[in-house]
Formats: C-alpha cells, sequence, structure tokens
C-alpha cells in the first residue's frame, strides 16, 4: 500500500481523466460522452462494471440507469452508500446499440482500468458481472460459477480481494438473480472488514468532489 494521500488520488485520477478525455479509441466517434467513472477517489471497495449504457452515455457518469438504482440500493441495505466506493466500468465509451465488448475493445480498454485500480488502491473489487470478472480474474470461468466467492488476486502491484457478482442489469430481469446477488452483497461488509484488518483505515474523498470527471470539467 502506497503512502499516497486521498488529495494526491484525487489529482492523480483528474490527470488520467484528462488524458483518456483526448484519448481517440475505436468507440470515441460513436460515444456521447467518455465514462471515466466516480466516487471515492480513496475507497476501499471498487465495482468495475461492462460498459456505459444509454443513459450513461448521456450523462457521462458510470450507472446512472436502473441498473445504478439498484446498485444503490444494494449497497443501502449493507449500510453503504455510492460515496463509500469507486465505480468505473471496463470500456469507456458504450458500444452502439448497447451490444457486448468485443475482444479488441476490451485490451484497448484494459491499460487504463488497471490505472485506475492501481490509482485508488482498493481493498476489495467487485466484477458485476461476465465481461470484468474474467479480465480482473484471468480465468474463463462466468460469473454464475464463481459469483459470491471471493478469490485473492493480484492486479499490477496491488493485492486485492476480488468479488465477482451477478451483474445489476441482469438481476432486473430476473428474480431468482437479484436474490442471489442481495445474498451476495449481505457478505460484502464481511469481507471488507477482514481486508481492512491488517491496516488502519484512511480518510476517504466525497463523491461530490469527483463529479468533475462525469461532467468533464
Amino acid at each position: 500500500m502506497s503512502e499516497r494521500s486521498a488529495a494526491d488520488r484525487r489529482a492523480d485520477l483528474v490527470s488520467l481523466y484528462r488524458e483518456l478525455s483526448d484519448w481517440r479509441c475505436p468507440l470515441a466517434a460513436t460515444r456521447t460522452k467518455l465514462v471515466f467513472g466516480s466516487g471515492n477517489a480513496d475507497a476501499d471497495l471498487m465495482f468495475v462494471g461492462e460498459a456505459p449504457g444509454a443513459e450513461e452515455d448521456r450523462q457521462g457518469k458510470p450507472f446512472v440507469g436502473r441498473a445504478g438504482r439498484l446498485l444503490d440500493t444494494l449497497l443501502g441495505e449493507i449500510g453503504l452508500e455510492r460515496g463509500d466506493t469507486f465505480v468505473a466500468n471496463v470500456l469507456k465509451c458504450r458500444p452502439p446499440g448497447n451490444r457486448d465488448p468485443l475482444a479488441e475493445e476490451i485490451e484497448e480498454c484494459e491499460p487504463h482500468l488497471m490505472r485506475q485500480i492501481a490509482l485508488i488502491e482498493p481493498k476489495v473489487v467487485c466484477t458485476l458481472g461476465n465481461f470484468s470478472t474474467k479480465l480482473l480474474s484471468g480465468s474463463p470461468q462466468g460469473i454464475t460459477k464463481v459469483h459470491g466467492r471471493p478469490q485473492a488476486r493480484r492486479i499490477g502491484e496491488l493485492g486485492v480481494q476480488l468479488y465477482p457478482l451477478f451483474h445489476p442489469a441482469a438481476a432486473l430481469r430476473a428474480p431468482g438473480t437479484l436474490d442471489l446477488l442481495r445474498e451476495d452483497f449481505a457478505r460484502l461488509p464481511g469481507l471488507l472488514a477482514d481486508a481492512r484488518r491488517p491496516v488502519a483505515e484512511a480518510p476517504g474523498v466525497e463523491a461530490s468532489q469527483l463529479g468533475l470527471f462525469a461532467e468533464g470539467h
């Protein structure tokens, strides 16, 4: 764990956001806004989804549609809120028609996600759905087999607990999946407590301070 302050982390994330704003990725021509991610720059808990949807593309913010509202509800049920976390996606631009990300698009975006994780240094990374789970676990196993099972992983030089979860969008389509997602969320506080135990918890940065990422300022 580095000794960078929360202010340093936020400054580094701002620099990365500005860098990506000028980045001409394969999807830049069809996106409305870059969806960098938002939340607490010093978060112990990070969520990584798949790609922005239509509403995220319009607002430039991650998880602001129905799936995002469900995410907020599930966090509230375990005593957390969005501002306690950092939320991002594998892709920073919406694929046309909300299609699945292509392998070359994931490869293009992967270094940027890895830099976000390295800067924030979360202790627990929750992958939401198949694409982020397979990318960060390095395993081809799908979310149905691995959901709710913590995995000790190294992401770059950082050791984390990887915690695969069903994507909230999938839970909206299937009540049974929602029940499983809720059960998996209920284990998050204990997982976080265990992950925090070796070191003192650092002070956080309010999510509102990082809203400028999504708004392009």
